[in-house]
């Protein structure tokens, strides 16, 4: 197995990290804003569907609240 040059893999690794396309804070906040109406979204669709199961089967089985 070679050994790796520690200054030398630092060296590339910065290097590297200069070539990465950042995003802007505007690109940042509106990608967290999406994610988070996306959760809210998936929040309220697992609520109804949970819900609505729940009545079901308080409905076939007579079972609960």
């Amino acid at each position: 197995m070679a050994k790796t040059n520690v200054v030398r893999f630092l060296r590339e690794v910065r290097q590297e990290a200069a070539k990465v396309t950042w995003p802007t804070r505007k690109e940042t906040m509106i990608s967290t804003g999406m994610v988070l109406v996306m959760v809210v979204v998936s929040a309220l669709f697992f609520f109804v569907v949970d819900e609505l199961m729940a009545v079901g089967v308080r409905f076939l089985l007579g079972v609960g609240a």
